[in-house]
C-alpha cells in the first residue's frame, strides 16, 4: 500500500489514536529500541501504522522527520531485532518528510516479545501484556471453555431434570413447547446442547447458565457464585458465608435478592419522615453483579466470582484481569465472552451496550455516594461500592476519584465537567467553589483530566474532558 499525503491527513483527523494507529513527532531521530517495542506492542494489538514526523496532540500538525534516512537499512535492523518484517516508507507532505511503518499483525496464538518482555500500549505508556491477555492469545484457536462438555451421554430426559428448561423459556418470554421434542430442540439451536447419535451433551455455558444445581456439573460446580458476609469493616469476623447452586440466569433474580437481604442499613430523614435506606441501591448491585458474571475469565480454575458485604462498603470481584483498562469502564465496552453476554442481554438480565457502569457512577451521583473503585489485583478485577459518606469524610483520594468518574460520565453524556457541575455532583454549595477547583487542579496534575481546548480561556468558564479525549 503507498500512502499519499492525503491519507495522512485523513488519519490526522481521527478523533483520538487508535490501537492501530500512533503518532510521534521524532523531528530529528527516534530511539531505536523504543521503535522496536513500538513495532512489538501494535502487532500484539492487530497491526497498524507508527508515523513519525507528525505531533500526538490535536490538531496533530505535521512537523516533518529527519530519523531514520535509509529505510532499507532499518527495516534490516528491525527484522533482526523483532524477528518479523516491518515496511517502512516516506511519505512527502507538504508540510514535510513524514515515516510511516506498515506493522503487520501477530500471527493467531502467538504473541511477539522485545527481549523477554510482551508488549501492549496502555495510553502513551508501552506495558508488558498481562498473564490473562496472554493466555487467551495462546489458547486462540482451542475450543473456548463455555463451548466445552460439562456433561454427556444424557438421556432428553437427563437433559430436562438437569436444566431449568421451564425458566429458560420464561426468560425468553416464549411459550413453552406441547412436547419434550419441542425443548430439546430449542436447546439445540441456541446451541446450549447437542445430540450425538440419540443422546445429548449439555454444554458449560447451558450449565453456567441454567443449571438446576451447578453441583451436578463436576467442571462447572466451582464457577457458583460465593456471597461472604462480614460483621465490620475487616474480614476478622465472618457471620456467614453461602455458594449459591442454580445456574446464573436462573438464580440471578434471587441472587439479587439475597444480597440486597444481607446489606447493612441506615436510618435517614426525608420530608420529616424516618426511613431505613439500604447501604447500596439496587440498582447497583444488579449492574455489577452482571458485569462480573459476564465479563470473568472462566479459564482460570478454583476460583469463582464473589460477593463481600462488609459494615460500609461491598466488594464485587471476578476471576480474570479486565481487557478494557480500568479507566476506561465508564464509556468503553468490550465483552470477554460474548455468547454469554447475548444470552444474559435477551434473558433481561444486561445490556450489551457499556451502559452498566454508566448506571452504577450515575447512581452514586444521584445518591452522593462516594465514587465506586475499580481495581485489577492478580488474576482478578475488583469493584468496590461505598455506602453513605459526607463530603467532609472523603479523603482526597475519594475526591479526585470522583472527579474524574463525574468528568467521564459527563463526556459520554456529549456534556462537559465545570466547576459547577462537580460541585452539585458532591452536593456542596457555591461558596466551595475553591475547594472544588482544588480537586479539579489535583485530576489534572494526575493526568486524569483536562481542559478542553474549545472552551473560552477563562478559569470562571473553564470545562474539562478526560485525559484521553
Amino acid at each position: 500500500m503507498t500512502i499519499t499525503p492525503e491519507q495522512i491527513d485523513l488519519w490526522r483527523s481521527v478523533h483520538s489514536e487508535t490501537q492501530n494507529l500512533e503518532f510521534k513527532e521524532a523531528k530529528t531521530q527516534f530511539d531505536n529500541k523504543k521503535l522496536y517495542k513500538y513495532c512489538v506492542a501494535i502487532a500484539n494489538e492487530g497491526g497498524g501504522y507508527l508515523l513519525l514526523g507528525v505531533a500526538d496532540e490535536p490538531p496533530r500538525t505535521v512537523v516533518g522527520s529527519q530519523a531514520f534516512n535509509d529505510p532499507v537499512a532499518m527495516a534490516a535492523k528491525l527484522f533482526t531485532a523483532v524477528g518479523f518484517r516491518v515496511d517502512i516508507e516516506e511519505v512527502q507532505h507538504p508540510d514535510g518528510r513524514v515515516v510511516v511503518f506498515h506493522i503487520p499483525s501477530r500471527s493467531k496464538g502467538t504473541a511477539y516479545h522485545y527481549e523477554g518482555s510482551y508488549l501492549m500500549r496502555s495510553g502513551e505508556e508501552l506495558v508488558p501484556m498481562s498473564e490473562d491477555q496472554l493466555r487467551k492469545i495462546f489458547a486462540e484457536g482451542q475450543p473456548d471453555w463455555l463451548e466445552d462438555i460439562a456433561k454427556q451421554d444424557l438421556s432428553g430426559q437427563d437433559v430436562i431434570q438437569l436444566i431449568d428448561t421451564q425458566s429458560f423459556f420464561e426468560l425468553l418470554d416464549l411459550p413453552y413447547p406441547t412436547d419434550q421434542v419441542g425443548v430439546l430442540q430449542r436447546l439445540e439451536a441456541e446451541k446450549l446442547i447437542r445430540s450425538i447419535n440419540g443422546s445429548y451433551e449439555i454444554l458449560n455455558i447451558a450449565a453456567v447458565l441454567l443449571a438446576k444445581n451447578m453441583n451436578d456439573f463436576e467442571g462447572v460446580k466451582r464457577k457458583a457464585v460465593r456471597v461472604v458476609v462480614y460483621a465490620g469493616d475487616s474480614k476478622l469476623n465472618t457471620e456467614s458465608d453461602l455458594t449459591g447452586e442454580k445456574g446464573y440466569a436462573v438464580g440471578f433474580k434471587g441472587l439479587v435478592q439475597y444480597v440486597m437481604g444481607k446489606l447493612p442499613q441506615n436510618e435517614v430523614i426525608e420530608d420529616a419522615i424516618r426511613k431505613a435506606v439500604k447501604l447500596v441501591p439496587e440498582v447497583v448491585i444488579r449492574e455489577l453483579l452482571a458485569n462480573a458474571l459476564i465479563h470473568q475469565d472462566f479459564e482460570l480454575t478454583g476460583t469463582s466470582p464473589i460477593v463481600e458485604v462488609y459494615a460500609d462498603r461491598v466488594e464485587i470481584s471476578n476471576p480474570g484481569e479486565p481487557i478494557v483498562p480500568v479507566e476506561r469502564f465508564i464509556d468503553g465496552y468490550q465483552s470477554r465472552n460474548e455468547r454469554l453476554a447475548d444470552l444474559m442481554r435477551r434473558f433481561g438480565i444486561c445490556e450489551e451496550k457499556s451502559s452498566g457502569v454508566d448506571r452504577v457512577v450515575e447512581a452514586a451521583e444521584l445518591l452522593q455516594l462516594p465514587a465506586p473503585d475499580f481495581l485489577v489485583e492478580y488474576q482478578r478485577t475488583v469493584v468496590i461500592i461505598y455506602g453513605q459518606r459526607d463530603f467532609k469524610s472523603m479523603d482526597r483520594s475519594d475526591r479526585v476519584r470522583a472527579c474524574h468518574q463525574h468528568c467521564v460520565l459527563q463526556w459520554v453524556l456529549r456534556k462537559k465537567m465545570t466547576n459547577q457541575s462537580l460541585r452539585e455532583r458532591f452536593g456542596l454549595s457555591e461558596r466551595s467553589g475553591n475547594t472544588i477547583s482544588q480537586i479539579i487542579s489535583a485530576a489534572v496534575e494526575q493526568g486524569l483530566v483536562k481542559n478542553d481546548p474549545s472552551a473560552p480561556d477563562s478559569r470562571k468558564y473553564a470545562r474539562y474532558i478526560p485525559i484521553w479525549a
